[in-house]
């Protein structure tokens, strides 16, 4: 019963980084044009 207060805070503060990484992404535009840097290799330079 003792590893449940060690365990639950960690898994709060995984789950909390988590979501700040993808807020994060989010902010800064990772996801603003996905299908363009898929057909980014199929025209030449």
């Amino acid at each position: 019963m003792d590893i449940l207060f060690l365990l639950v805070p960690l898994s709060v503060a995984l789950v909390l980084a988590i979501l700040g990484g993808l807020w994060w992404a989010i902010e800064r535009g990772q996801f603003d044009d996905v299908d363009a840097e898929g057909e980014r290799i199929l025209h030449g330079d």
